[in-house]
């Protein structure tokens, strides 16, 4: 499933790079109106109050928080983000764009024990929709910084927990009281940094919703995201 997910992302993503690096050099290449090429940052900058789509790829850093001491995973666990987003502008007087797009993201959690016969981590696999407002400030004609907030809905996917004192692994995700549920949300916020058709991106999501199966624990998840990536 996760080798699935992941070749068909970079499948879409592969298309739209393909489509747009054709659609960008064709614009990079035609002349204006007084003879000389057309501008690049008019293509990208909010001015030309235009969609445009991108794709991301990077790393997740998260934790899952839990009254449940079994369960809490307070030390971070290191995962892939990858995925492709659209954004559309909502005024044509103000840079505001309202972005989306769908992620596979790997998130979980490490328990704290040092004895490793003690530990427990679990990987919690996730394709997520991001919704957010995304404000893009251009510095120059290449530069702009973008912060943005909002929020994200996801659904588990795959992933394992693994006890390495009873050497056992399972699902994450199902009904048994030590399994997580699958569906999550909650608020996204982050900040990006564009150069030309270039962008990184810093993030956090705020897990919101219990993925806890027990009514007496609450179990949330946290992570923090750094993407690099390309819009056109």
């Amino acid at each position: 499933m996760k080798k699935t997910i992941i070749l068909a992302l970079l499948t879409v993503i592969c298309s739209i790079g393909a489509n747009a690096q054709s659609s960008w050099r064709s614009t990079r290449g035609s002349h204006s109106s007084r003879g000389g090429y057309s501008n690049r940052s008019s293509i990208y900058g909010y001015n030309s109050n235009r969609p445009y789509v991108g794709f991301r790829i990077g790393g997740a850093f998260s934790t899952v928080n839990s009254d449940d001491k079994y369960l809490d995973g307070g030390k971070a666990m290191s995962g892939l983000d990858i995925g492709v987003v659209a954004g559309m502008p909502i005024t044509p007087s103000t840079p505001l764009y309202f972005e989306t797009g769908l992620e596979y993201v790997e998130k979980g959690g490490k328990s704290g024990s040092k004895s490793k016969y003690d530990q427990l981590s679990y990987s919690l696999n996730y394709l997520e929709v991001p919704i957010t407002l995304k404000y893009i400030y251009n510095v120059d004609r290449t530069f702009s910084v973008q912060p943005y907030a909002g929020g994200y809905l996801a659904c588990g996917v795959g992933g394992k927990i693994k006890n390495f004192g009873d050497r056992v692994a399972y699902s994450s995700f199902g009904d048994r009281s030590d399994n997580f549920k699958r569906f999550d949300g909650g608020l996204k916020v982050g900040c990006g940094v564009g150069m030309d058709m270039f962008y990184a991106d810093l993030s956090y999501d705020i897990g919101l919703a219990n993925i806890s199966h027990d009514y007496f624990d609450e179990s949330k998840t946290g992570s923090l995201q750094l993407t690099v990536g390309v819009n056109f």
